[in-house]
């Protein structure tokens, strides 16, 4: 094999077509969750604070309630279809494994100090790798404590393992906090390196590479 062909550059999408719509299908079930939840939530508060209702979506609780069922089984159908096509493709072990803690330490102060690398669109940081086992972890527990919430009686048992009706209410609202807050920090880094956003819609980061 010549050097020619060892340099040869890879023309393979970044990310293949059933994860980039699974991705955006996730992303707008979690808006419309997060923004029905909001409001929900402003009907019995358990926290000294409301959530604006400029930025809830329902208009009222009847409202949000059916906004958050319908966003609820696209978010249970689309994130089941994700893992499963990773785990079947072998992706969920070749992009989010090994993660360990001396790595995630490694990158992370890589990341603060603006040394880290974002040469190879292909691969995930420890950073990355356990910010998205987390993400997939949070969307478990936020869809138990949903199941609580929506049908206590029927899921007697796992309301107890969870604590019982209220406290499954405060787990889910911090699981769908944790979630906000992973959203947020993955706009700014798609702030920071534009291309991931295009890799993420055209499958590369850049439209017309080839």
């Amino acid at each position: 094999m010549n050097s020619t062909a060892l340099a040869a550059p890879d023309i393979r999408p970044i990310h293949p077509l059933w994860m980039r719509i699974t991705h955006w299908l996730n992303a707008l079930a979690v808006l419309v969750l997060v923004t029905s939840g909001w409001r929900i939530y402003d009907a019995a508060p358990f926290l000294p604070f409301r959530i604006p209702t400029e930025i809830t979506l329902g208009g009222w609780l009847g409202g949000a309630l059916q906004w958050h069922f319908a966003a609820m089984w696209l978010l249970v159908f689309n994130s089941f279809v994700y893992l499963a096509l990773n785990v079947a493709s072998g992706r969920l072990a070749t992009k989010f494994f090994p993660v360990t803690p001396g790595g995630v330490w490694h990158d992370a102060l890589s990341a603060l100090k603006g040394r880290l690398s974002h040469a190879d669109p292909r691969r995930y940081n420890n950073v990355q790798r356990l910010a998205y086992l987390f993400v997939m972890l949070d969307i478990v527990v936020i869809v138990l404590s949903g199941l609580v919430l929506w049908k206590s009686v029927q899921f007697a048992v796992l309301r107890d393992l969870l604590g019982g009706y209220e406290f499954a209410r405060r787990i889910h609202f911090f699981g769908m906090a944790s979630l906000v807050a992973f959203v947020v920090l993955h706009l700014v880094m798609v702030a920071l390196v534009p291309r991931t956003l295009l890799a993420m819609v055209w499958g590369r980061s850049s439209r017309g590479l080839k």
